[in-house]
């Protein structure tokens, strides 16, 4: 018998602002001029609070901070297509999504100092804490998904995770699951094109990540992630999607990780500079605020008033966190068990570390 297509695909890409500011009029999502002021002050908070905590981690206010530097717009863009009661399940970086859902900064100072209060108020704004191991949020936001579903509570979900999560075993349960059962929920891949240090074409053969989505039977769309206006509308036709009935959706967001992966790291070593300085020209907060100028909507006097409140909302935030009364170091171990255990007691043998210590001294000796 003669072959025939079993299958045709395709992925389709969203942009609407281009890097000079100018918008696809036919694309345009329907926003009021104070919801885009909204949007790029949101950006430029995001920017503002992660100058500083780069800032404090380097002056050892702060431990190890992962950079939300670059990727606003796909942060944020999102954030807005979401609706109060909707859950917002991130991994370490979404510090625009969750000052959109209204989380404290103080908050997110807090957690990186290493105290577990920084998570508070998180259920309280429909967010589930900070997940670090990658990918291991996105079945947990597809078990939310189908709780809200069964339910009947109309609800969606937007779970965040970068590139290299789409590499891991639990991209592949959570979207397995999300496609058979039509989950309501949104998965958004922010492809900064860095997973740690390995790149996205040392990740995947594929010509997008988006595509990996129709082996699950769920839609997908790639958008300009530097692109706001792109951001949100992608997203937005994906809730709608959800909360009709019409189950998950793959969201790649194509932005850039201008950062290191986290201040443990050193991406000079593994990144090419000149790479860095041409996403740099694709700023996402440069490209909505000169499509704001186009529009008349912006100007020089209105940046400086948000940069001088962006400043003292920061400040604000840091002295709260700071002016706290430090963690309880047995916070450590408070919220593993249900009921302590008590610490079982720590025989230690010296014989063998006094032998090794003896021979390096010997070897020393014997070297010089």
């Amino acid at each position: 018998m003669a072959r025939s297509n079993a299958f045709q695909g395709q992925i389709s890409f969203l942009q609407v602002l281009d890097e000079q500011g100018h918008v696809d009029a036919a694309e345009v999502p329907d926003l009021a001029v104070g919801e885009l002021h909204a949007m790029y002050e949101a950006m430029r908070l995001t920017r503002t609070f992660d100058e500083r905590a780069f800032l404090l981690q380097r002056e050892g206010r702060l431990g190890t901070y992962a950079q939300t530097l670059g990727q606003e717009a796909a942060q944020v863009g999102s954030a807005f297509a979401l609706a109060p009661l909707d859950w917002v399940v991130p991994s370490y970086r979404e510090n625009g999504v969750l000052f959109c859902r209204g989380i404290p900064m103080q908050n997110i100072l807090l957690y990186w100092g290493g105290d577990s209060r920084g998570m508070s108020g998180f259920k309280a704004r429909h967010c589930l804490p900070f997940a670090v191991p990658v990918g291991t949020q996105i079945p947990h936001a597809v078990g939310v998904a189908m709780a809200c579903k069964l339910r009947g509570e109309g609800v969606v979900v937007a779970c965040y995770f970068g590139d290299g999560a789409t590499s891991t075993g639990d991209f592949h349960a959570g979207l397995t699951m999300a496609g058979v059962f039509k989950a309501p929920v949104v998965f958004i891949c922010q492809n900064n094109q860095w997973a740690i240090s390995v790149p996205r074409g040392r990740q995947c053969a594929a010509a997008t990540l988006a595509q990996k989505a129709i082996g699950y039977g769920i839609d997908a769309i790639q958008v300009d992630g530097n692109d706001v206006l792109a951001c949100y509308a992608g997203t937005q036709e994906a809730v709608e999607r959800a909360r009709g009935g019409g189950g998950a959706t793959l969201v790649e967001a194509v932005t850039y990780r201008l950062g290191d992966h986290t201040t443990a790291d050193d991406a000079s070593r593994y990144r090419d500079a000149t790479e860095v300085d041409a996403w740099r020209q694709r700023d996402p907060l440069v490209r909505l605020r000169r499509h704001l100028e186009h529009t008349g909507l912006w100007n020089d006097e209105r940046e400086a008033a948000l940069l001088a409140r962006c400043q003292r909302d920061v400040d604000r935030a840091v002295i709260v966190a700071e002016s706290m009364t430090p963690a309880d170091v047995a916070d450590v171990t408070h919220y593993t068990y249900a009921k302590p255990t008590g610490a079982p007691p720590i025989h230690v043998n010296a014989a063998p570390m006094a032998q090794l210590e003896a021979a390096k001294l010997a070897a020393h000796k014997n070297a010089a």
